[in-house]
């Protein structure tokens, strides 16, 4: 069943990402399911830590982007917007810098009125586990002009 208020093409949804976060790490939206996005992030020089593996920062990063533009596809953008209120993650395997991209799957756990829940789970091109994360979003009605 699909969840998106209108179907999003990958070229909308990356044009959304230009003069943001996601540009500056390089988040590129790479698949959207019936109802689920994938995307992915490169594992370089601006994502990892002094120890040369993927930042957390930058991995929560990732899980919050493909969250938080899941649900802003899923409402009406001229009357909600959806806003993040809590974000979740484990760090479960390290990935050491030039190893590829780690691939974000966020699903919908809950798609409510005023309130949406999202599972983002990162992996490795070989599908290896690299983190877990929750995403909380508050559904907000926009005030008219």
């Amino acid at each position: 069943m699909q969840i998106w208020f209108k179907t999003p093409s990958l070229e909308d949804i990356n044009s959304l990402c230009k003069n943001t976060l996601m540009e500056h790490l390089k988040i590129e939206v790479i698949e959207v399911g019936e109802d689920y996005l994938r995307g992915q992030m490169p594992v370089e020089h601006y994502t990892v830590q002094p120890a040369r593996l993927l930042h957390g920062g930058a991995s929560a990063a990732l899980a919050e982007s493909l969250g938080s533009i899941a649900a802003y596809l899923t409402v009406n953008p001229e009357t909600h917007a959806c806003l993040g209120v809590n974000l979740d993650i484990t760090h479960i395997k390290a990935i050491p810098e030039r190893r590829g991209p780690v691939i974000g799957i966020a699903r919908p756990a809950k798609l409510g009125n005023t309130l949406q829940v999202w599972n983002i789970t990162m992996e490795t091109e070989s599908g290896q586990t690299v983190a877990e994360s929750r995403l909380t979003l508050y559904v907000r009605a926009l005030k008219k002009a």
